[in-house]
C-alpha cells in the first residue's frame, strides 16, 4: 500500500492534470482561437487572493522539483513562451520562477538576429541557448518566431539567405513546422522536455495595457511605435498563431493556450503546466553506493569527535529528536 505522502502526491498530480487539461491543444486538432480559447476565463477561481495562494503553492512545488532535477542531472526542461506584445511573458517568468534557485534557471530572449546568427540555419541560435541537463531553460520568445513574425513579415526571409529562389508561402511554413517538430522530438528523445505556452491575450486587453504603458511614466520605456504597427497586423498574427498551434502541438511537445487577460491567472496556469511536467519526470536525488556510505560514516565519526565541550556531537540529529 502507498503511504500518506505518496497518496498526497498522486492526488496533487491528478488535480494539476485536471486543471491544465482544458488548456492543452490536442495533437492534430485545428485551432480557432476565438472559438476554442477564452482569454478572459479564470476557470472558477473566486478572486485574485485565491490565485495568489495557489501560485505560492505552485512555486513551492516547482522549487522542490527543481532541486531534484538539478541533483539528478539527467533531464533538462525548456519552457517556451510565446505571446503578442504586452502578453505578460516577463511577469510570468518573474513570478513563476520566484522561488527556484537562479543557478538552475537560464533565460534567453531572442531579438533581431545578428549577422553571425544569420550565417547559420534558422534553428542554430536557439540550439546554442538550450539548457543543460539538470537545468530549466526559458525562451522568452522562441524558435517559433521563425513561423510567426517571419510569416507576418516575409521580407525578413531575404536576410536568411535561403538557397536558390526565395522560398515563401504555405509550403515553406509546412516544412518549418515539420522541421521544428522533428527537432523537438530529437530533444525529447535525449531527455529534454519542452513546455510550450501561448499567452492568449485579447485585443481589448492589449489596448488597455498599451495605454497604461503610455500613461505611466515609469512604463514609457516598454512601449514603442513598432508595438502599434504590429498591433495593426492583429488578424495576421492570430492566423499565424492558429496554424502554429495546430501544426506543432505534438504528443511529445504539446502546446498549452493560457488565458492571459488576468495576469494572476495566467501565472497560475504557467506554474501548473511546468509543475505537471516536472512531476511527470519525477526526478530523484541520487542514491549513493554502499562504499560511499561507509566513507561518509567514517567522516561523520571524525566530525563528531571534534565537537567542543558541551556541544552536541551531531546538532542536526539532536535537533530532529527534539522536534
Amino acid at each position: 500500500m502507498k503511504d500518506g505522502r505518496a497518496r498526497t502526491k498522486d492526488k496533487r498530480a491528478e488535480r494539476i492534470a485536471e486543471f491544465i487539461a482544458p488548456l492543452r491543444v490536442e495533437p492534430g486538432a485545428k485551432v480557432h482561437l476565438s472559438k476554442d480559447f477564452d482569454p478572459t476565463t479564470k476557470s472558477g477561481l473566486k478572486n485574485k487572493r485565491q490565485g495568489r495562494e495557489l501560485l505560492a503553492e505552485g512555486v513551492a512545488l516547482l522549487a522542490d522539483h527543481q532541486r531534484r532535477l538539478a541533483a539528478e542531472g539527467t533531464h533538462g526542461v525548456l519552457l517556451c513562451l510565446q505571446a503578442l506584445d504586452a502578453g505578460g511573458k516577463d511577469g510570468t517568468i518573474r513570478h513563476v520562477m520566484s522561488g527556484v534557485n537562479p543557478q538552475g534557471v537560464h533565460v534567453a530572449g531572442f531579438k533581431v538576429p545578428s549577422h553571425d546568427e544569420l550565417s547559420h540555419d534558422y534553428l542554430w541560435r536557439y540550439s546554442c541557448a538550450l539548457p543543460r541537463r539538470g537545468e530549466i531553460g526559458i525562451f522568452n520568445r522562441s524558435h517559433y518566431e521563425e513561423v510567426l513574425v517571419v510569416r507576418v513579415h516575409p521580407e525578413l526571409l531575404d536576410r536568411q539567405r535561403l538557397p536558390g529562389r526565395r522560398q515563401s508561402g504555405k509550403a515553406l511554413w509546412r516544412r518549418r513546422y515539420r522541421e521544428i517538430n522533428e527537432w523537438e522530438r530529437y530533444l525529447t528523445d535525449n531527455g529534454f522536455r519542452l513546455v510550450k505556452l501561448f499567452l492568449n491575450l485579447s485585443k481589448e486587453e492589449q489596448r488597455v495595457r498599451f495605454l497604461k504603458r503610455i500613461d505611466v511614466p515609469e512604463r514609457n520605456w516598454k512601449f514603442s511605435a513598432a508595438d502599434a504597427r504590429e498591433r495593426a497586423r492583429w488578424d495576421d498574427y492570430q492566423e499565424a498563431f492558429e496554424d502554429m498551434l495546430s501544426a506543432t502541438s505534438t504528443r511529445w511537445a504539446p502546446w498549452y493556450v493560457v488565458p492571459a487577460d488576468r495576469k494572476w491567472y495566467a501565472r497560475i496556469c504557467a506554474a501548473a503546466v511546468l509543475a505537471h511536467t516536472l512531476m511527470d519526470i519525477d526526478p530523484r536525488y541520487p542514491v549513493i553506493s554502499d562504499e560511499t556510505r561507509h566513507e561518509l560514516e567514517l567522516e561523520k565519526r571524525q566530525l563528531e569527535k571534534e565537537a567542543p565541550a558541551g556541544a552536541a556531537a551531531d546538532p542536526y540529529k539532536a535537533g530532529r529528536r527534539a522536534r
